[in-house]
């Protein structure tokens, strides 16, 4: 079953709701590359987990919100989440997303920069027409400076840090939290803020979704040393390969026999001499310990699931987690 079904949720009406924000932009040509480019991104569908999100958040409030702005909100996370994967894609030179061509290679880095550029402005624009004078500064604030703002940090971040060996595990996690964690966790406080849910209980959908986003993070960059590349879209280990010092690196980086290995590549080295220490890597316990930081993850999360079991949401949040737990991203 799938996840929106699961949840209750018609992620049909939030993909209508982004084709209209792209449709009816009056300043964006009819005939646009932006405007073609963003269209066939939405129409290529996609998981839609952070519009589901913030409608479950606000499952948790004192009231019901108006729907044309809950889906507008959800729309906008996800319009935050796509940018974000179209510059991933460009740092990490990926050729493929979820089977397709990435966009930066159907048209190029330029074009598709311009794209993920105009699709952040967009949101601004779009929530500033459904707030209000009440609204500023709390949960429409959040969605519109905060997750774009750390996202942009969690990338810069992440080319900051490219062959950089001597990264602290500290510093992985912040980025992490800036990259993946953070938009998940504001989605689900986002919603439950629009619906007046109290603070304690907002507070505590931020850090379940905290929680899953770091765990599912960290399961990502397992997959990227265990699955394939027709699995991937991209090669085996691509990760450390564009100089990414992920998990698995790190504690790999602690192993006396890899850390030389690890230490020896560069920019300049062979695809051999990349996939030898991949397999290294692959069959050393650093993947046992980058899992095990996922699973007290989401051992966090389930605390939370029972802190909130008086609502009835609840059960939607253990729908969630075991979505997470359960599949292989």
């Amino acid at each position: 079953m799938k996840l929106s079904d699961a949840l209750h949720i018609d992620v049909d009406r939030i993909d209508k709701e982004m084709i209209d924000l792209v449709r009816y932009d009056r300043d964006l040509p009819v005939f646009s590359v932006v405007k073609r480019s963003v269209l066939d991104l939405i129409q290529a569908g996609g998981k839609r987990l952070r519009p589901m999100l913030v409608i479950v958040g606000s499952r948790f409030g004192t009231r019901e919100p108006e729907g044309k702005r809950l889906v507008r909100l959800a729309a906008a996370a996800e319009f935050v989440h796509a940018a974000s994967l179209i510059h991933d894609d460009i740092i990490d030179g990926a050729e493929r997303r979820r089977q397709q061509p990435t966009l930066h290679t159907k048209t190029n880095n330029y074009t598709a920069t311009h794209v993920a550029n105009y699709m952040m402005a967009r949101i601004v624009e779009a929530l500033f027409e459904y707030s209000d004078k009440e609204e500023q500064g709390s949960a429409l604030q959040d969605l519109i400076s905060a997750a774009p703002s750390r996202l942009c940090l969690g990338e810069y971040q992440q080319l900051n840090t490219r062959f950089d060996y001597d990264i602290r595990l500290d510093t992985y996690l912040e980025k992490t939290m800036n990259k993946t964690a953070l938009l998940m966790a504001t989605c689900l406080q986002v919603g439950a803020r629009t619906a007046e849910a109290d603070e304690w209980v907002s507070n505590k959908l931020y850090a379940f979704g905290r929680a899953v986003g770091m765990s599912f993070q960290i399961k990502d960059d397992l997959l990227d040393f265990e699955q394939s590349e027709g699995k991937l879209g991209k090669p085996a280990g691509a990760d450390l390969m564009n100089g990414q010092v992920t998990l698995p690196v790190i504690y790999a980086l602690r192993e006396e026999q890899l850390r030389d290995q690890i230490r020896a590549l560069h920019e300049g080295s062979s695809v051999e001499e990349f996939q030898f220490v991949i397999d290294q890597i692959r069959s050393s316990p650093a993947m046992d310990q980058a899992k095990e930081l996922s699973h007290r993850y989401m051992h966090e999360a389930w605390k939370l699931i029972e802190d909130l079991r008086e609502f009835k949401a609840s059960q939607d949040l253990e729908t969630i987690w075991h979505y997470f737990n359960d599949r292989d991203f």
